[in-house]
């Protein structure tokens, strides 16, 4: 009252279509200064370490961006405040099964409540991305930003100056790893209710078809490279033809995050889904016959889900463990530091676009220029790629080794590898042989004062070389994920995971 009434613009400006809104909930916060605001995945990420002080406040996170007052009636999660219709990377079903998980090791029961709440909600949300985000229903997905900032040589949240589309190795690799999620959740309550089975055998039938796409692709031209032995994303013209884009960054690693295996008791206490399982093999072997796991038993008895075949799997896995491309002291960096002598350029009739490795700030205005995903180390994709190192242990065992790291001569097993890999991110915080601590770089403020030196800042993201913290510098809750890898790595050995 007594005010200026608002424009009438906001009818048909930014956010326009969700005016179902009414947030007036606590809610954790990607930064308490620099980004006051819930981010859907962030938010996500949080509830790990979370759960580790509060599980209830984690759980109740988890399904408040479910709730009627957020959750678009097409199903669409709100991603950000400035733009609630972008797709952030769906991991909401991954973090609520293992909030689930860790909630039933704390408290010594499970509460499935909260998992069949999520699960229902999670349904209308997958059959968003199936409906909006699959352009030709070919399985291959073109989600736009997926957070990833300015990972790609475009915005990817606008138009291409090319026309056409982007089929997004990451965001074709984020539904397969959606669809495992959902698979999980829905054979967890099938142990209750056989019911769920169905839903258990629907994801299970989506993820072959995710894994046969990014393989085969469209038009025998798939987003995996054969000759490169990595995955890129593929540039799609408007009159069909398309073009990889040979970037070598997270987008093409995230494929070792998709995995998940299917236990040896499985068969006898959910006979329906096993049934189905076997019916694909025996009558969709052109869909199967990449899955090798699922036909060879691993340790265990295990059976493997996954993307990526064992010769893939070596691929990848010699760029992510070289030290020269994505392996760095500190973790993992988002770019492959190949690209700091090999930029990557494409040539449009609009100028060219290029890609640099850039291991601490943004040099391009992209997304503000503070976020940077061209070099530097994120917490939660090293989480991710930790989570899907441990998974495939749990199915090779110690039959698969590697160098780690690549050249080195030092052969490891994917458990060591995982264990290697959350070292190198644990030493970005501890003192190092001069009693200095990577995250704090060159102020001496923070390295030397005795009030300062003590007190961890969790920076958003860390320089690709030396582990200084950059970026916003209370991003606790995604950072934060790094007390769950000392948690991890404290409690569950090699034998417990076999």
């Amino acid at each position: 009252p007594g005010l200026p009434p608002p424009p009438a613009a906001r009818r048909h400006g930014r956010n326009h279509t969700w005016a179902h809104l009414n947030n007036f909930d606590i809610l954790s916060m990607p930064d308490k200064w620099e980004y006051p605001w819930y981010a859907a995945w962030d938010l996500a990420f949080h509830c790990l370490p979370l759960v580790i002080v509060d599980p209830d406040f984690a759980k109740r996170q988890l399904e408040l961006l479910l709730r009627v007052w957020y959750l678009h009636p097409n199903g669409q999660l709100p991603a950000y405040e400035w733009a609630f219709g972008d797709a952030n990377p769906p991991v909401h079903a991954w973090a609520a099964l293992r909030v689930y998980q860790m909630d039933a090791q704390l408290t010594g029961q499970t509460d499935r409540v909260f998992l069949e709440r999520i699960f229902h909600k999670l349904l209308l949300n997958f059959t968003w991305w199936v409906n909006r985000q699959d352009e030709d229903g070919r399985n291959v997905f073109q989600g736009g930003f997926l957070g990833l900032d300015n990972i790609s040589l475009f915005d990817r949240s606008a138009m291409l100056p090319t026309g056409g589309h982007l089929d997004q190795s990451d965001g074709t690799a984020w539904m397969g790893f959606y669809s495992l999620n959902m698979m999980h959740i829905a054979l967890e309550l099938a142990r209750e209710n056989p019911v769920y089975q169905d839903m258990a055998t629907k994801f299970f039938e989506h993820f072959l078809s995710i894994a046969t796409a990014m393989s085969r692709g469209f038009a025998g031209q798939g987003l995996w490279d054969e000759e490169d032995g990595f995955f890129y994303d593929v540039l799609r013209f408007p009159d069909g033809h398309g073009t990889r884009l040979k970037v070598r960054s997270l987008v093409g690693l995230l494929s070792l995050a998709v995995s998940s295996t299917i236990t040896s008791e499985m068969p006898e206490k959910l006979p329906d889904f096993m049934q189905r399982v076997q019916w694909f093999n025996e009558h969709r072997p052109e869909m199967t016959a990449k899955i090798t796991g699922l036909h060879a038993p691993g340790i265990g008895g295990r059976r493997l889900l996954a993307i990526l075949d064992e010769s893939k799997l070596r691929q990848v896995l010699a760029y992510m463990l070289d030290e020269t491309e994505f392996l760095s002291d500190y973790g993992i960096r988002a770019l492959s530091r190949y690209h700091l002598d090999h930029p990557y350029i494409f040539k449009t009739n609009w100028g060219d676009y290029r890609v640099d490795y850039e291991p601490a700030e943004s040099t391009t205005g992209l997304f503000g220029g503070n976020s940077n995903w061209r070099g530097p180390i994120w917490m939660p994709m090293n989480a991710l790629l930790i989570r899907g190192l441990i998974s495939l242990y749990g199915y090779y065992g110690d039959d698969f080794k590697i160098e780690c790291p690549t050249g080195s001569g030092h052969q490891m097993n994917l458990w060591q590898i995982s264990e290697e890999i959350s070292r190198r991110l644990v030493n970005i915080f501890v003192r190092d042989d001069q009693g200095r601590r990577p995250v704090y770089g060159n102020t001496d403020k923070f390295q030397t004062d005795p009030h300062w030196r003590d007190y961890i800042l969790f920076y958003e993201y860390f320089h690709g070389d030396n582990g200084a913290g950059i970026g916003a510098s209370h991003q606790t809750g995604w950072t934060g994920l790094v007390a769950k890898l000392i948690q991890l790595f404290g409690d569950v050995s090699e034998a417990d995971v076999k």
